[in-house]
């Protein structure tokens, strides 16, 4: 008896066995029911979900003989059913719009409607792939679809549902079909391996539901050459090697070297990957899937990977939405790039350049070029904290003024101010420090405090904020940030000093004769919103 695939073994029979098409189900079993059974149906989606399947099904059931009427549940006992499930009940006819594309084809087809059934209840006509059909076969298929017989049910299906002309779809009733999960798919070779006793585990079954792309039959045609891979078993490593996809766990390293900005680690993990598969753009695929899953985490807290979770609570959100259009933007244009190899490359670059935060690891060649900064002296006077915020400021020579090598503490916020205008750091460390108020420094390390708490600024924000500190005080500087309600940071301070400069630049346009003058002689306004004030 020759081998029969999973696919077909494994095809539903009745409507219970569908995966993953509930809302289709209930619809078509609902209309058995009730007795409103509709004269032509479109059943759209993409391959393998089950159109043709649901279409011989419903065809199943309304020409059930174990009844007096259709029902819901076929017996797929009777001559009717198993004749239909063999392709050779009479009543029911398979046609395939792509090889039958001409009106000729179509006119033969019209004319066997009006015979009645010769042992079903309908006659039933399932044209497959109907959008292939030409302008004048769909012209000849209107008037009887629009006033068939009572014994004539059409059902169409197709993968592009859009090619259809209007006209026809307004005469049928369109059920879309949707891609089916991945953990549903994964549910349904789990027990069919059950059912053929083949040896498995869970990671090689999620590796095909994920190369499945939402598709039954694609599913099953990937878990026959698995089994057939790895000599009548399934395992990860075979499956992987079968599939070409790559460990998530060296792709969520290659993610978190680039967010670190080590360039160096990025790349050795790169060409690990490489030797092992050399499909660049499954490479860039599996990144950009990986960094999605990332972003997902970020905001909508769902991922059970540990890996995703990590870097999701570390990693910067903006930096991760502007890494995943880096990837999509190589991605779409992999197709056109003469080497692959240079396009994954100069992806990565990209990444690793548009970095803002600066690497916590020095790479080998930075290490061995000592470099011994300035040191930099603060000799300042405590300000009175009931001055103005514009006379709350250090003077330059002060800032820089050498004492022995010695940096001076920081002891009020509009000391910190000035110190934090002069650090040169990314612009997300900018925006998470900018907004938190100054409360002491003592044994190299500054409290701050303000609307945010330690543990919501991203591991590598908070590591470059540190560096950059430790770098201007010469010394190793620890941050610690506590949450309040407290405003006057550097950001707050700015943006009120921008207040007062821009209400006296609109003060001083008002108040100006000479645009007085001309408002008046031409009837002008003045848009408050066009004032700009000279720094």
């Amino acid at each position: 008896m020759s081998y029969e695939v999973l696919a077909r073994k494994y095809r539903p029979s009745n409507f219970e066995e569908v995966v993953g098409q509930s809302h289709i189900i209930q619809a078509l079993s609902n209309s058995i029911t009730q007795d409103k059974i509709h004269q032509a149906y479109i059943f759209s989606g993409t391959r393998g979900v089950g159109k043709t399947t649901l279409a011989r099904i419903l065809s199943k059931c309304l020409n059930c003989l174990s009844a007096k009427t259709p029902v819901t549940i076929p017996c797929d006992t009777c001559n009717s059913c198993v004749e239909i499930k063999a392709g050779r009940h009479l009543d029911f006819l398979e046609i395939d719009a792509a090889s039958k594309t001409g009106v000729d084809d179509m006119r033969s087809l019209l004319e066997t409607v009006q015979y009645k059934p010769s042992t079903g209840r309908y006659k039933i006509y399932l044209i497959d792939e109907v959008h292939m059909l030409s302008t004048s076969s769909f012209n000849a298929l209107l008037k009887t679809l629009e006033e068939p017989p009572s014994h004539v049910i059409f059902i169409f299906a197709t993968t592009d549902p859009e090619k259809i002309p209007k006209t026809v779809q307004s005469r049928c009733l369109q059920l879309n079909l949707k891609t089916i999960g991945k953990q549903a798919l994964k549910e349904h070779m789990l027990n069919i391996v059950k059912k053929e006793g083949i040896k498995h585990d869970e990671e090689s079954l999620t590796l095909i539901a994920d190369s499945a792309k939402g598709s039954v039959r694609d599913a099953l045609t990937l878990l026959d050459q698995s089994i057939a891979h790895g000599n009548g078993e399934l395992n990860e490593q075979d499956v992987r090697n079968l599939l070409g996809t790559i460990d998530g766990a060296m792709i969520g390293d290659l993610v978190s070297s680039i967010i670190n900005g080590d360039s160096e680690k990025s790349f050795n993990i790169f060409y690990q990957i490489e030797e092992l598969n050399p499909e660049y753009e499954n490479i860039l695929k599996s990144i950009v899937s990986f960094i999605h899953e990332v972003s997902l985490e970020q905001f909508l807290k769902n991922s059970n990977d540990e890996n995703i979770i990590k870097i999701a609570e570390r990693a910067d959100k903006e930096f991760i939405q502007l890494v995943y259009e880096i990837a999509v933007n190589a991605y779409s244009k992999f197709s056109i790039h003469p080497e692959p190899k240079q396009a994954l490359e100069i992806c990565l670059l990209r990444m690793l350049a548009f970095n803002p935060i600066a690497s916590i690891h020095e790479n080998s060649s930075a290490t061995n070029a000592k470099v011994t900064p300035e040191k930099k002296t603060l000799n300042i006077e405590q300000s009175s904290s009931k001055a103005p915020l514009r006379n709350q400021t250090i003077d330059e020579k002060t800032l820089n003024t050498k004492n022995n090598g010695i940096l001076n503490m920081i002891n009020s916020n509009s000391e910190w101010v000035n110190v934090f205008n002069k650090l040169q750091m990314s612009v997300f460390a900018k925006n998470y420090f900018g907004h938190l108020v100054f409360v002491k420094m003592e044994n190299n390390k500054i409290y701050l405090e303000g609307d945010i708490e330690n543990n919501k600024i991203p591991e590598n924000v908070k590591a470059e904020f540190e560096k950059v500190c430790s770098e201007f005080f010469t010394k190793d500087i620890k941050v610690d940030v506590s949450h309040s309600t407290k405003k006057g940071g550097p950001l707050f301070i700015k943006e009120q000093e921008d207040i007062v400069k821009q209400n006296a630049a609109e003060k001083n346009i008002k108040n100006n004769d000479s645009i007085k003058d001309f408002m008046n002689r031409f009837d002008a306004t003045l848009k408050d919103k066009s004032i700009k004030p000279i720094n």
